[in-house]
C-alpha cells in the first residue's frame, strides 16, 4: 500500500445489535453511522481486517484460521431470530498462519485455532462497515492474563501488517460495567473517559506507560471490573507505533448517560 492502513480501537455495542431492530437497536444509531463511515476514511480498500475480540482469551494468542467461520452466539437472552443471524464474510488462513508466525517469532506464544467462529465483537464490529460480507476477516484473541504490556507487545509485533493492507481493529469497549449501566455510572464514565483521552493525545512513550499504567486511572476499576474490553486498545495501540491517536467515536449519552470513546491511530 502507499501509505500504512490506520488502527482502530471500536465499540462493538451490546449483543447482537446490528441484527435488531427497535428500541434496543437505537441505542446504537451513533455508532452504527460511525462504523459505516470508516470504509471511506481509508485511503485503499483494505485486503483483510484483523479484529482483536474482547470475546476469545486463550493461555496464548489464538488466531482464527477457518476459510469460512461458522457464528459464535456469545450472548444469551435476545430474540430468537439472532441465534440463526449469519454474517458469512470469508475467512484468510494465510494472513492468520502470517499473524502466528510473527507473533511467534517476536517471542509471544501464538497458535492457529481452525473451528473458531465469528464473535459479536467481531461480526458486530464489521458487519456495519462491510454489509456485503465481502472483506477477508481473522480475528484475534486476548491472551488470559490480561497482560497490557504483552498485548501492547503483541500489536507491535503486527505493525508491519498495515503497510501489507491488513486493517487492525481492537474491539471492545471504553467503560464495561456490566452491573452498572445506568445513572450511577455517568459521573465515573465521565472521568475514566476524560483520563483515557488525555492518556492517548501524550507522545507515544508517555501513552505507553499510561496504557501499561491504566489501573491507576480515575475510577479505572469502576469503568472496568475485569479489563477484558479495554485490552484490544492496547492491542491497536501497539500496532500504532508513533502514530498519533485522535478522538474518532465519542456519546455522553450512551445506554443511559455513559461516557465512551473510541479511538483511531494514523
Amino acid at each position: 500500500m502507499s501509505t500504512p492502513l490506520p488502527t482502530y480501537f471500536l465499540s462493538h455495542g451490546g449483543g447482537p445489535w446490528p441484527f435488531m431492530e427497535g428500541a434496543f437497536r437505537r441505542h446504537f444509531d451513533r455508532l452504527e453511522s460511525v462504523l459505516a463511515g470508516i470504509p471511506a476514511e481509508l485511503a485503499e480498500r483494505p485486503r483483510a481486517v484483523l479484529v482483536v475480540t474482547a470475546h476469545w482469551e486463550g493461555e496464548s494468542f489464538r488466531v482464527s484460521s477457518h476459510p469460512r467461520p461458522p457464528m459464535v452466539y456469545d450472548y444469551s437472552g435476545f430474540p430468537p431470530h439472532t441465534y440463526q443471524a449469519q454474517y458469512p464474510a470469508p475467512g484468510d488462513p494465510a494472513l492468520a498462519a502470517e499473524v502466528v508466525a510473527r507473533l511467534q517469532t517476536g517471542g509471544v506464544a501464538a497458535a492457529a485455532d481452525s473451528e473458531r467462529g465469528f464473535d459479536h465483537g467481531s461480526f458486530s464490529t464489521v458487519l456495519p462497515m462491510y454489509p456485503q460480507a465481502d472483506m477477508p476477516l481473522v480475528q484475534l484473541s486476548l491472551q488470559r492474563s490480561l497482560d497490557p504490556t504483552l498485548h501492547l507487545r503483541a500489536g507491535q509485533l503486527l505493525a508491519p501488517l498495515r503497510a501489507q493492507g491488513v486493517l487492525i481493529l481492537g474491539s471492545g469497549l471504553s467503560f464495561h460495567n456490566l452491573r452498572a449501566f445506568d445513572a450511577r455510572s455517568q459521573e465515573p464514565s465521565r472521568q475514566f473517559d476524560d483520563w483515557l483521552q488525555q492518556a492517548l493525545r501524550q507522545s507515544p512513550a508517555a501513552r505507553r506507560q499510561a496504557l501499561i499504567d491504566w489501573a491507576q486511572a480515575p475510577q479505572a476499576r469502576f469503568a472496568h471490573p475485569r479489563e477484558d474490553h479495554l485490552l484490544p486498545l492496547m492491542v491497536a495501540a501497539g500496532a500504532a507505533e508513533d502514530d498519533p491517536a485522535q478522538l474518532h467515536y465519542h456519546q455522553q449519552d450512551f445506554m443511559g448517560g455513559l461516557a465512551v470513546s473510541g479511538f483511531r491511530f494514523g
